[in-house]
């Protein structure tokens, strides 16, 4: 049965979120709030909390699936950025945002598109994911946590429990979530001098990225 978290969303427990991130290096999966809506996430070098990621949204290896990250300097290790994209990434972090890159060698290859080799990625401007992923010291792989079959992204940390108790380790309540999914934005045209490509209009306005 998933445990369950009520953090405070300003101030959260870190005695609850170092459990959290115990279950994480562990190979657990959790359900944690964005910026956006409810996601779930997982270690990112454990195949099988991956596989299982896969298995609850039901999608296949073609779903992007994404990497949360604690700022650029470590996005670098997973992305190829050059100058432009820096400039972008920087006037628009941290938000609500997806960004499609190219993957470097870092990303295990089980997580990166199996044709194009790019990865998303965001930085969340959220208080307590932000202080988890902290606490695990390194990326987090996630996805948006829509149940198979639907469309919109679970909001209510309570019905996430009952819904998915037995295929998760955790759930963590800091509230309800804006519930509008990320803007996702392929950067990868811009390194051979395109521009950047609006994948999916979301809760990020398109102004910050000169959309």
């Amino acid at each position: 049965m998933a445990q369950y978290f009520e953090v405070h969303p300003d101030n959260p427990q870190q005695r609850l979120l170092k459990q959290a991130a115990s279950l994480l290096a562990r190979g657990e999966i959790v359900a944690v709030p964005t910026d956006s809506s409810y996601a779930l996430v997982c270690h990112l070098d454990d195949k099988d909390a991956v596989d299982q990621l896969r298995r609850i949204r039901q999608v296949d290896e073609k779903h992007h699936l994404t990497l949360i990250c604690r700022d650029l300097s470590e996005l670098a290790n997973y992305a190829r950025v050059d100058n432009k994209q820096y400039r972008l990434l920087k006037a628009a972090t941290p938000g609500p945002y997806t960004f499609i890159l190219e993957a470097t060698k870092e990303v295990p290859r089980r997580v990166s598109h199996p044709q194009r080799k790019t990865i998303g990625l965001r930085m969340p401007d959220h208080k307590v994911l932000c202080e988890l992923l902290t606490l695990h010291g390194e990326p987090l792989l996630a996805t948006t946590l829509i149940p198979p079959g639907e469309t919109q992204a679970m909001n209510d940390a309570e019905q996430i429990r009952e819904r998915f108790e037995k295929q998760i380790g955790a759930v963590i309540d800091s509230g309800a979530c804006p519930s509008e999914p990320t803007t996702v934005v392929d950067l990868v045209p811009m390194g051979t001098g395109g521009d950047p490509v609006l994948v999916r209009e979301g809760r990020g306005p398109l102004a910050l990225l000169g959309l």
